[in-house]
């Protein structure tokens, strides 16, 4: 995930630049060993950081970020950037994988699109349980565009189920 920081032991550059991973207070929950290394989860003034250690953390070093120049470069650059603020007792800002109201409701109303239809619910049956203050007169259904909405509904929970799910992990692309 391109919100995990990578950090390693760094040299010492001078004490006034340095800033402190506190990892002495993790528990258990928040401080792990997977089979790619070592995992924490570090929260700071109420906002959750993860951090990889590729090797097992030494408590007392001094940490360097790892930004590798790959496609998540953007996104590992603002985690950083935010865990640096974090650290530094400064504002961390929005998560740059928050998803809005209006995206959660979309993607709730998406897969229970895909659960009706695959339960043999017709386009017009699954708009009267879904978007019940949308009555439409049976001879304007075909063309309205609350039909339309519907079928979309369906066709992006259905892409969600076969593992479109994993791009809500990904921060959106600020392709310009």
């Amino acid at each position: 995930m391109p919100t995990i920081v990578p950090v390693r032991p760094g040299s010492l550059v001078g004490s006034h630049t340095q800033v402190r991973l506190d990892l002495n207070e993790l528990n258990e929950s928040q401080f792990r060993q997977g089979p790619d290394g070592w995992h924490a989860v570090l929260s700071l003034r109420g906002v959750e950081h993860r951090i990889w250690f590729k090797e097992a953390p030494i408590i007392a070093a001094s940490y360097t970020v790892e930004l590798p120049f790959d496609r998540d470069f953007e996104f590992r650059a603002a985690a950083g950037t935010r865990l640096w603020r974090g650290l530094n007792g400064r504002p961390q800002g929005a998560p740059p994988h928050a998803i809005s109201v209006y995206r959660r409701r979309r993607i709730a109303l998406a897969l229970r699109a895909a659960d009706a239809s695959t339960d043999g619910a017709t386009y017009r049956e699954i708009a009267e349980v879904l978007l019940p203050a949308q009555h439409i007169p049976e001879r304007d259904w075909g063309t309205h565009e609350v039909r339309d909405q519907i079928k979309r509904l369906v066709k992006t929970g259905f892409a969600l189920v076969q593992g479109g799910y994993r791009a809500l992990l990904r921060p959106l692309s600020r392709k310009k």
